[in-house]
């Protein structure tokens, strides 16, 4: 009998433990729903997320839904019943999580967009990213630059693209680069061969590099076949950038007679850094996701200890229901002149990544 009693004493002493153990995972669950693998950029954020966070004491539950919508609603109602108690989403479509935020709101679950606005809800709690009209700010400007604009030069031939429509950040690029280039469109200085400059037109769904690589092959087959000269690409993203020089090197491009145009971008992907190196892409804005996914744990753990998120900015950035307050880092750019010293010296690639 007294052995019975001791095995069953056992048996409640695991049964608490574990009980014990699984309320203090539930308490300290985080859920981080990143769009896709296919592209390097998230894998590093997610990637960054969960170390930091991680490091901090906190589980993290990551997710990828390859880009597909319905994968993440599906990915996020898992986690609002895991008990997560934050959830950081960078979310795919942004208008449509409306109905499983609602849900998060109701369990007391506090969210977090992560460098992608999420739109039309108000159960949008922070919203973490880069200076998004800088960076299509930086854009431009480095055209103005490297074309002499402000000096008189040109007239030059210049293409525009436009990020994912399904993206709110792409309206922002896009904006950002245009109030730099759109006066030297009107004054001429800057010709679009294609006349395609309107956002609908120019943007590429889901920044998919293969159609940024068929239109520019529709382009250079309708405006630069007999011998007009390309002097710049607008590209808002390396993904699109990497279609866009596929597509002009196919056609010829990278010769002594027949240089690459000034082509943008932004991420700092390791293939168009080699691309850079190489004389294919001219830059690219560098986001150092270290420092987002820093900045994001300061978040968490002010909401976790029941206080206001650090934030810089409560009047940008309306999701179609609210101001949606904000922290927006700094971005700065990277070409073959200064990619060392932002790339490999701070740690971010080893020159090992870089081998061409």
């Amino acid at each position: 009998m007294k052995k019975l009693l001791l095995v069953l004493m056992v048996i409640l002493l695991v049964f608490s433990v574990t009980g014990c153990f699984k309320k203090k995972a539930e308490e300290n669950l985080i859920g981080v729903a990143m769009p896709t693998q296919s592209l390097q950029r998230w894998n590093q954020d997610g990637a960054n997320m969960k170390a930091k966070l991680e490091e901090k004491g906190y589980k993290v539950d990551l997710q990828y839904a390859n880009n597909d919508v319905n994968t993440q609603i599906q990915q996020l109602e898992n986690m609002i019943t895991k008990k997560c108690k934050v959830l950081v989403i960078a979310s795919i479509d942004g208008s449509a999580l409306t109905e499983v935020l609602r849900k998060a709101a109701e369990n007391g679950i506090k969210v977090i967009a992560y460098d992608r606005l999420i739109m039309n809800s108000e159960h949008v709690d922070y919203y973490a990213t880069f200076d998004n009209f800088k960076v299509g700010e930086i854009q431009g400007k480095y055209i103005e630059e490297k074309l002499g604009l402000k000096e008189n030069a040109g007239p030059f031939n210049i293409e525009l693209f436009a990020g994912s429509p399904d993206d709110n950040n792409a309206y922002f690029f896009h904006g950002g680069a245009m109030s730099v280039l759109q006066p030297y469109i009107d004054a001429g200085k800057l010709v679009v061969p294609s006349k395609q400059t309107d956002f609908t037109t120019i943007a590429i769904h889901s920044w998919d590099s293969a159609d940024a690589q068929a239109r520019m092959d529709n382009l250079i087959t309708a405006h630069y076949a007999g011998g007009r000269k390309l002097d710049a690409v607008l590209s808002p993203n390396d993904s699109l950038a990497i279609g866009i020089i596929t597509s002009l090197r196919n056609a010829g491009y990278g010769t002594p007679d027949k240089p690459f145009p000034i082509i943008t971008g932004q991420d700092c992907d390791k293939a168009n850094v080699i691309a850079m190196i190489k004389g294919e892409q001219s830059m690219s804005i560098f986001k150092d996701t270290r420092t987002l996914a820093a900045k994001v744990v300061e978040m968490v753990e002010a909401i976790m200890k029941g206080e206001e998120a650090p934030v810089n900015d409560t009047k940008t950035y309306h999701n179609g229901v609210k101001h949606v307050p904000s922290y927006l880092c700094e971005p700065v750019y990277a070409d073959v002149n200064n990619y060392k010293e932002l790339l490999i010296d701070s740690g971010y690639y080893t020159e090992a990544d870089l081998q061409l």
